[in-house]
């Protein structure tokens, strides 16, 4: 009975490990994300332009590359997470837009869907973040 008993409680435990472990989407503020990637080794450049969403971009001379890049984070926190795996997709967008002769990434979405112009999507576990950014490498007139 004793065994039967401890086995019970060993499942039921690892059950519930398992569903706090469980990742969940989150909205996070653009603006704080490119504000953190000002203040890290590898900074967020101005020389290539960024658009989110359906926010209005001058007029777009020649689409390049369509694209995206899906960058984790392990950090501190939810914030601290989400916020470095969002300036790192950033980053692999600015040096592709630079390695394909852009100089502008458009229609920037997150989460696959997201195309807000004011937060991106993270996924968030316990010990992780996880950004996916996808977006149209342009040449601007």
């Amino acid at each position: 009975m004793k065994i039967v008993t401890i086995v019970a409680f060993a499942a039921a435990a690892s059950l519930s490990s398992i569903a706090s472990a469980a990742d969940e989407q989150v909205n996070m503020q653009i603006k704080d994300g490119l504000e953190a990637g000002k203040h890290t080794k590898n900074t967020i450049s101005d020389d290539i332009k960024l658009y989110f969403g359906k926010q209005k971009t001058p007029a777009v001379d020649k689409k390049i590359w369509e694209g995206g890049t899906t960058q984790k984070s392990m950090r501190k926190s939810q914030k601290e997470h989400c916020e470095t795996a969002f300036v790192s997709a950033i980053l692999r967008l600015q040096d592709r837009a630079r390695k394909e002769g852009g100089n502008a990434v458009v229609n920037i979405v997150s989460g696959g869907s997201n195309d807000s112009a004011t937060e991106y999507t993270c996924t968030s576990g316990r010990v992780t973040g996880s950004v996916t950014l996808r977006g149209t490498v342009v040449k601007l007139k």
